[in-house]
């Protein structure tokens, strides 16, 4: 039985772990520990966990745990995900994983020392709908691709207290949604993309509402990249992508969450063919993908070298756009 300890009494745990952890027998939420005690044992008392503590530490430093949900704001990613790991803990860690390549590195460093795992919560990665999307883009049915359009935008409003509208936190259209279209495209075409032109709009200092970005792919596609948690809108969500190849085209809705509603539409010859892939939630898939590399059967889709170079790709477009990376902001 692999225990579980929840960094951080958030609200997105609940769907991305406490759910899919009810739907097995070889995992248990065993604890949570948030900023206060009160706030933990409200948490714990309303999803059925059986301890909760006031601190970080005491959590970390139980031997009953084996695998720490880390779903702090990304200020305290590497703070506490090195502090589990040299507890013995192997770390899910929420997007983004740090606040910057320094800290990447130095919370990957400290996974190897430790001989533990540290995954990053890149929870579409394990869906069958991305798998489907990496088979059509490495079979060559799209032919050469040459243009890519991706975008993940959501209406997002600013409430007391929102990390992603803070950013010493973390926040920031880029590091909160951006991030995704970001990591397809670096998984899909590998590589060190050049970043050719980037803008961002930000309605107070360092703090981007929306980010624009055009990369270009070491012998790959061109590609557009857009996010934007502006309040005005005109959709609730998109998170989208689309390749153009000189065989076909793909076109993808809700690759984020494809759970939820998504549609593949694929477009050869001048026909076009619209379809879906069956899955359970993209959390079920990533609950089960962390549990089969703890029981080491596979090997960590993200974490490592992937994390360090999409957080040195996030850097690098702050940089192009004249804002300072995330860990400068503090």
């Amino acid at each position: 039985m692999i225990r579980i300890g929840l960094l951080g009494a958030a609200r997105i745990a609940d769907r991305a772990i406490i759910q899919p952890a009810a739907k097995r027998n070889d995992v248990v939420i065993a604890a949570v520990a948030a900023s206060n005690l009160e706030k933990a044992q409200a948490f714990a008392q309303q999803f059925g966990i059986e301890h909760a503590f006031g601190s970080y530490d005491e959590l970390i430093a139980r031997d009953d745990i084996d695998l720490i949900y880390n779903a702090l704001p990304p200020s305290l990613h590497a703070k506490w995900s090195i502090r589990a790991l040299l507890h013995g803990k192997h770390v899910l860690c929420e997007k983004p994983f740090a606040m910057d390549v320094a800290e990447a590195k130095d919370m990957v460093a400290t996974a190897k020392i430790s001989d533990r795992l540290l995954i990053e919560g890149y929870h579409y990665r394990f869906h069958p709908v991305f798998a489907e999307v990496q088979r059509l883009v490495a079979s060559g049915e799209l032919g050469t691709i040459h243009t890519v359009r991706s975008n993940f935008s959501v209406r997002i409003a600013e409430t007391p207290g929102s990390l992603r509208h803070n950013a010493p936190l973390g926040g920031g259209a880029l590091m909160d949604l951006g991030c995704y279209p970001l990591h397809w495209l670096r998984t899909l075409f590998g590589g060190t993309p050049q970043i050719l032109w980037a803008d961002a709009i930000c309605p107070k200092p360092q703090l981007d509402s929306s980010f624009e970005l055009r990369l270009q792919f070491p012998n790959g596609p061109l590609c557009y990249v857009g996010c934007a948690m502006s309040e005005h809108l005109s959709r609730h969500h998109d998170a989208s992508l689309y390749l153009e190849g000189d065989k076909g085209q793909l076109e993808v809705l809700n690759l984020v969450a494809p759970h939820q509603g998504h549609k593949l539409c694929l477009t050869k010859g001048g026909e076009a063919h619209e379809y879906q892939i069956k899955g359970d939630s993209t959390y079920d898939h990533q609950l089960a993908h962390v549990v089969a590399c703890i029981k080491g059967e596979t090997k960590p889709l993200t974490g490592g070298k992937d994390a360090i170079d999409q957080m040195q790709l996030i850097d690098d477009a702050y940089k192009a756009a004249g804002l300072l990376p995330r860990g400068l902001c503090r």
